[in-house]
């Protein structure tokens, strides 16, 4: 135990360079000699905290001294919270949480600013204020992450948000007119020309009521390419288009890049055609989309299916233009090829040479080549589904298959020829060979596992450093793990997810697990990392009253001496500035049932000087940060007295910071005029 003690204790000393290290006669670390009863030291906290080398060198590749930026951000989707997480790494900090379908009181997201690209979700004027997030995809120029876009999926609800990088806010949210879910979103081509949102549970297109004896025939399935304008920063639904599919469940969608650049490619299950029905006594979903050997990868050239649209051959479902699947067929704009049975991840490879497939009911990982779909395209090496679309066979495309363990999920790439799958029932992560002509690992094809590492538990997706792009960076490693267990305090029954950071620097079987994170806000399901110097984000915004909504300098900006009431019969306007730490006006009276439009521009210019702005009863509370300049608008139907204050601590005044908002009561307000 000694020798551990000095051998962890001479590793710190090594790698943080700790004062004092290097030794004496006796051979021991200089802090020994010097208070070996002072608890201070390096040797003795190692000593009552019980810390191994190991311990102590993901301690020190994980800890950022006061005032040192991550290296890394990673954007990881919340789940349940309806949001996009900001984590930098190593630290494992969370630095923020982007506001997109779900109200957020701090960022005054829904409660005052925001209602109206909220309300862009809303699904046959039913208004809908929760969503599932799942795949966020951060924009890219030559297939690499270029910093500028995120996009994110609400698979609840099949709609798809555009969040601007600059200054990290929601821009725009897009419903899926033909999808009532999503799942396979969003994922971007290599210039972010398209936002691919692939469906999930087959229905009628447009959702409409069909009976579910009906299966075959009236459900279908769906994959949607969003034109995005990258210049006006959003996505162009009158630019836009679907393709029917059939009714299989599709999942998640990858584009292909440089070799296979304009192909894409997606997984499915459910090529069963089951329809459930446990309260009837037939089988559950779960054994009877399960029964087949294999299920149906899906292979769409989408350069070609533009082509298709551009030239008008499509049909319309609830105003939005569907090629039809016959029409997919006609055009050979769709193939199918069998992969491993109830699959949930496909991955292209950094070259876009190959394509993984992991099967959950399957142990291997299964490569295939794009040169031999090509080949076998061209061929006509096929065989036709129920519904006529090809499916090209097995043996003519496939390149190998790797035994990686149970429950394998999905794969991303480093810099080194490595690719690293998920493995859920086994709790693991393994690292295998994607090939001797991929790097120099290998002087001949090698299809094999080189390590594995245990994680806690039940991993799902997986993200690496650029593990999506041409050029992934390696290094770290997350798993993003559905329990956590026996990991953290337990806050009662409901548990986090658990966050866990890998080092895949190293070669061989080394795959350290570095840090523990509990994410106990919603389901996180996926992630994407880039290197913090590809953000460019703005400290504040460009010029005092700027809109974030228009990107732009807002007509209605109030400068100091601009500041004012304006009444117009029942229609009332607040021009307010907010600055340290005072409103002004403080104090605004109105006549109950008034309609009140309230400007509030924050003229500040200093980093972080960050205002708030609530109302009591009427539910209202902005964040203006430095230069921003926002509108809202409300009946002022509650009559009394209500006191508007800063809600975000501003300034040794921040309390002063606060006015008077009347409401005079209609009898009141008639009997005094």
């Amino acid at each position: 135990m000694k020798s551990k003690l000095l051998g962890t204790a001479l590793l710190v000393c090594m790698i943080a360079f700790v004062p004092g290290c290097g030794g004496s006669e006796e051979g021991a670390p200089a802090s020994s000699q010097s208070g070996a009863n002072d608890g201070n030291t390096t040797e003795a906290i190692v000593a009552e905290r019980n810390l191994s080398p190991d311990d102590v060198r993901a301690a020190l590749l994980t800890y950022q001294p006061s005032g040192r930026i991550d290296d890394y951000i990673m954007f990881a989707s919340g789940g349940h919270a309806g949001q996009v997480f900001v984590i930098g790494m190593p630290s494992m900090r969370l630095l923020r949480s982007i506001a997109v379908f779900t109200p957020e009181s701090w960022q005054g997201w829904g409660f005052g600013v925001g209602e109206d690209i909220l309300a862009q979700g809303n699904i046959a004027g039913k208004e809908i204020r929760w969503g599932d997030t799942h795949h966020p995809a951060l924009s890219e120029t030559n297939g690499d992450y270029d910093g500028e876009w995120l996009f994110i999926n609400d698979k609840a609800h099949a709609r798809i948000a555009v969040i601007d990088l600059r200054d990290f806010e929601t821009k725009q949210i897009i419903k899926n007119p033909i999808a009532i879910n999503d799942h396979g979103g969003a994922v971007v081509t290599p210039n972010t020309e398209w936002v691919i949102e692939g469906g999930q549970y087959a229905t009628p297109l447009g959702w409409d009521y069909a009976p579910i004896e009906e299966y075959n025939d009236s459900y279908r399935g769906s994959v949607t390419f969003w034109k995005f304008d990258r210049e006006k920063g959003r996505i162009d639904p009158d630019r836009s288009f679907a393709m029917e599919l059939p009714p299989y469940w599709q999942d998640i969608f990858d584009a292909g890049k440089l070799v296979s650049d304009g192909w894409v490619f997606g997984n499915s299950f459910n090529t069963e055609l089951a329809t459930g029905g446990i309260e009837d006594g037939n089988a559950p979903f779960e054994a009877g989309a399960s029964q087949r050997d294999a299920d149906y990868m899906h292979i769409i050239n989408l350069k070609k299916a533009a082509k298709v649209y551009e030239a008008g051959k499509f049909t319309r479902v609830k105003g939005f233009p569907v090629i039809s699947l016959q029409t997919s067929i006609d055009e050979g704009l769709l193939f199918f090829t069998p992969e491993p049975k109830s699959p949930h991840g496909v991955d292209v490879a950094p070259k876009g040479d190959y394509i993984v497939i992991s099967g959950k009911l399957d142990p291997h990982v299964t490569i295939y080549s794009f040169k031999k779909m090509m080949q076998a395209i061209a061929d006509k090496n096929w065989t036709h589904d129920q519904y006529g679309v090809p499916i090209l066979d097995f043996d003519a495309v496939v390149e190998a298959q790797v035994e990686v363990g149970l429950g394998p999920l999905h794969t991303q790439f480093d810099n080194r020829g490595y690719a690293y799958t998920s493995l859920f029932l086994d709790s693991q992560v393994a690292r295998w060979t994607l090939g001797g002509a991929y790097s120099d690992l290998h002087d001949e094809p090698d299809w094999s596992v080189a390590a594995k590492t245990s994680i806690h538990y039940n991993v799902g997706h997986i993200a690496a450093v650029g593990g999506d792009t041409v050029n992934p960076g390696g290094k770290y490693l997350v798993s993003l793990n559905k329990w956590s267990v026996d990991r953290f305090f337990t806050t009662g029954p409901l548990l986090p997810q658990n966050f866990q950071l890998l080092d895949i620097g190293g070669d061989g079987d080394k795959m350290q697990l570095l840090y523990d994170m509990p994410m106990g806000v919603g389901e996180p399901h996926y992630a994407q990392i880039i290197k913090a110097d590809k953000l460019k984000p703005w400290k504040v915004y460009p010029e005092i009253g700027w809109d974030p909504a228009t990107q732009s300098v807002s007509p209605y900006a109030v400068m100091p001496g601009e500041e004012r009431i304006e009444r117009n019969g029942k229609n009332v306007d607040v021009y307010m500035s907010v600055v340290r730490s005072h409103f002004n006006p403080e104090h605004v009276e109105v006549n109950q049932g008034d309609h009140v439009t309230w400007h509030l521009t924050n003229v500040e210019r200093a980093l972080d000087a960050t205002h708030g702005f609530a109302i009591p009863a009427y539910g209202i509370n902005l964040s203006l940060e430095a230069g921003e300049a926002l509108t809202i608008e409300f009946d002022a139907d509650l009559p009394g007295t209500f006191t508007f204050y800063c809600s975000e601590f501003c300034s040794a005044l921040h309390l002063e910071m606060t006015g008077y908002f009347r409401v005079k009561p209609t009898e009141v307000a008639v009997a005094t005029e």
